[in-house]
């Protein structure tokens, strides 16, 4: 059984993995995939390895309540039966052997997205995935109850790794599970065996390298670190916690603000140069600015006089580019006048881990009302599982959503109210969890039922200081497909709401003008004049603690930035259903590209589209154009 899954390396290879063997792979819990060219395959892993099933339980001790909640706790995977995978060659193995290296196959691949369809719908695939996991399951034909177990079980061996080139989508991180001989390798602190993902390049497959951390002898287990890499101890228990449950009750679970040296080293790793500091420019009252910019919309848009473009960026007055600027201290020194759609340090707002940090500032530890509960996975691990299991022990909801910290239109999101999940998805990429509201203010949509929506605004802002905000009366609104209920999880079309980008669904849009008076019919006790006042009293708080400290602890006050911003946002009850709360939903991003032709669609502004240049860089735009004034105007 084991020659027909697990390769050994032959000695050609060893020269190519010595590179990557000399610090385990550089890192093992980087989930990098490593691709390395091989000799002809050696299918002869069963005479190095055998797994053994152990008896967990004896006679005497079947019923022993204490007893089996222990064995609960044990390391192995799943439910019994119990395996090991021991070492049953009599030479032993050899780490300094070069035919000591081995390769894993992978017995499902996919994305978690594809996990309940495939699990439904190739041959197969649910009775191995339910037998490696000690699930019981006898039919034939894929049942909801059995792929909900196995949904909910994989977290304990799921492993992970993302490509390092192409679309974002094709950059969302793929999760695989190790055939029966791998995912029977158990866990252990001081490991025998390390492992690593790596691509096989003249099959085009993804395997796991194995290769051994000392000599063993026959009858020696083999085990891996399933926390590698990690240190601090109550990290460790925290990662382990899907093997070995615990309870992390004595971990305060409030999340101050983190420290100056946070903010620093985010600077210095976004490779930002504050700006020295300048006076503001006045520019003379009929000035043809130059615009250069890397964006199509602005290119296609941008008709009037006042402005005309240049593709040469040393010659230009505005700066309109999508891409990340960084030098703010060379533009400052040399060309202080020319401004820019960007504020040195503006990741503090567009940057979920980020925004959740700063707007502690406003409600302390467990941050504003304004703001779903939010966690860094990253660094806030043990007080998020403290958190979680305080919630569980009251009966409190426990449905959370985790995003990644620099991703949009809900690539790798994910809700679940599955603690291992969570845990897990920390390997993949940096996420932020946040609690996903049960709660929503829904929408009836006459085909469907009442659903989700959000709302997006969008904000110019054009000082820090003064704090000079607008924000647009026209907002844009996204329906869920469904009706909701807290179920389903992973049923985009009823969770979501971003249908823009999703093959084959249907896009549902209502004008902001239409929404409106629906909206009061459908709750007439919430005026919109009203729910609108306080999501602006949102905006502007949050912009105000966000400018509040110097950079790069706050957005930093160089008087030639200037800025769009869309903010996403829902609706939301409280426990007594009788108050409508907002909810930002962590999706602040700079207007470029998709958003700015939002802009231009929005009929009440077809034939007024210049107005957010307008408004962002000449101080009087109302004069030299005519158009109302975007909307309410938030100044400190």
């Amino acid at each position: 059984m084991l020659g027909t899954t697990v390769v050994r390396m032959q000695a050609k290879v060893v020269c190519a993995f010595s590179v990557l063997h000399c610090a385990y792979m550089s890192t093992a819990s980087t989930n990098c995939l490593y691709s390395v060219h091989f000799q002809p395959q050696v299918f002869d892993a069963g005479d190095y390895f055998g797994i053994m099933q152990v008896e967990e339980v004896d006679e005497e001790e079947e019923g022993d309540e204490a007893m089996e909640d222990e064995l609960k706790k044990k390391p192995n995977p799943g439910n019994e039966p119990c395996f090991k995978v021991i070492v049953t060659n009599e030479n032993g193995i050899q780490a300094s052997n070069p035919d000591s290296i081995f390769l894993i196959d992978h017995a499902w691949t996919y994305r978690i997205e594809h996990a309940r369809q495939q699990l439904l719908h190739v041959p197969g695939l649910l009775h191995r995935m339910a037998n490696l996991m000690g699930i019981d399951f006898h039919g034939e034909i894929p049942d909801e109850g059995s792929v909900e177990q196995v949904l909910q079980e994989m977290w304990k061996y799921n492993q992970t790794y993302q490509l390092s080139q192409g679309t974002a989508e094709e950059k969302v991180p793929v999760w695989y599970i190790m055939d029966e001989f791998g995912s029977r390798i158990q866990h252990s602190d001081q490991p025998s065996f390390a492992t690593a993902p790596l691509f096989y390049m003249p099959q085009q497959i993804a395997y796991t390298v194995l290769w051994p951390l000392r000599d063993l002898e026959t009858g020696d287990e083999v085990t891996r670190d399933y926390a590698y890499g990690e240190t601090d101890r109550l990290i460790r228990k925290c990662v382990l916690l899907p093997w070995l449950p615990s309870e992390v009750l004595d971990v305060n679970c409030f999340t101050p603000e983190p420290s100056d040296e946070h903010y620093q080293a985010i600077l210095a790793e976004n490779k930002e140069k504050l700006p020295v500091a300048i006076n503001p420019s006045v520019y003379d009252k009929d000035k043809v600015f130059k615009v250069f910019t890397d964006i199509q919309q602005v290119l296609n848009s941008l008709t009037h006089p006042r402005f005309v473009f240049t593709d040469k960026e040393a010659e230009a007055d505005i700066l309109y580019n999508f891409s990340h600027f960084k030098d703010y201290r060379k533009l400052s020194e040399e060309r202080p006048e020319v401004m820019l759609n960007q504020f040195p340090c503006e990741n503090l707002l567009t940057v979920k881990d980020c925004l959740a940090s700063i707007s502690r500032r406003a409600g302390g530890p467990d941050g504003p009302r304004w703001l779903p509960r939010t966690f860094n996975l990253q660094t806030e691990l043990p007080q998020f599982i403290c958190y979680f299991q305080q919630r569980e022990r009251r009966g409190e909801d426990n449905h959370w959503i985790c995003k990644p910290w620099n991703l949009a239109r809900s690539l790798d999101t994910h809700i679940t109210n599955n603690l291992n999940n969570i845990i897990r998805h920390r390997e993949s990429s940096p996420k932020v969890v946040c609690k996903y509201i049960e709660n929503p203010v829904l929408f009836h949509r006459e085909d469907v039922g009442m659903v989700k929506f959000d709302i997006r605004y969008v904000v110019l802002l054009r000082s820090v200081k003064p704090l000079k905000l607008y924000v647009y009366d026209v907002f844009w609104l996204r329906f869920s497909n469904r009706a909701f209920s807290l179920d389903d999880l992973d049923d985009y079309e009823k969770h979501f709401t971003v249908m823009n980008y999703a093959p084959g669904v249907t896009l549902k849009q209502v004008h902001c003008e239409e929404f409106v008076p629906q909206f009061e019919k459908q709750y007439p006790e919430h005026l919109w004049t009203t729910v609108q006042a306080n999501i602006f009293k949102a905006f502007a708080e949050l912009f105000q603690v966000a400018s509040a400290k110097p950079a790069p602890l706050g957005i930093c006050d160089y008087p030639s930035s200037r800025a769009i911003y869309a903010i996403d946002l829902m609706l939301k009850w409280d426990t007594s259903r009788d108050v409508l709360l907002i909810s930002l939903g962590l999706s602040l991003s700079c207007v470029c590209k998709n958003v700015y032709t939002e802009m231009l669609k929005c009929h009440s502004m077809a034939d007024n589209h210049l107005e957010p240049f307008f408004h962002l860089f000449v101080d009087d735009w109302k004069k030299n154009h005519a158009a109302s004034d975007p909307g309410g105007e938030l100044q400190s």
